[in-house]
């Protein structure tokens, strides 16, 4: 029968038919470019050119023309009324805890939660 070899040695043994085959395969290719007289053509690097300059430029000529400053004004205005919503239900949230908590005898942290919060952290 066999005898219990270890999986890690299993698992190399199996890969050692595809590597050998890579390796053959390498060294064919060693032998045919080594073989060649000829030199590889000499590719010429186009001049350099402010690719990022020009990206700039497309991304100035889109939002002029294809985006109107109105349909910007109202993403931003229905984002702002979103924001605020989540604000608010995160509020409901937060007081619910706390009442809940209040309710059944345990102490809950302080905690600080939305944006009206945090901008009277910043007035203070």
């Amino acid at each position: 029968m066999l005898p219990d070899l270890p999986p890690p040695l299993v698992a190399a043994l199996a890969d050692t038919p595809l590597v050998l085959a890579l390796m053959w395969i390498v060294l064919l290719l060693r032998r045919d470019l080594a073989s060649r007289n000829e030199l590889p053509p000499v590719v010429q690097a186009p001049p350099p050119r402010s690719d990022r300059d020009d990206l700039a430029a497309f991304k100035l000529e889109v939002a002029r023309t294809y985006v109107p400053l109105t349909l910007i004004r109202d993403l931003d205005h229905r984002l702002t009324q979103q924001l605020g919503r989540l604000e608010a239900k995160l509020d409901e949230v937060s007081r619910a805890a706390t009442a809940a908590a209040a309710v059944s005898g345990q102490s809950l942290p302080p905690r600080s939660i939305g944006f009206g919060l945090r901008a009277k952290e910043h007035e203070a």
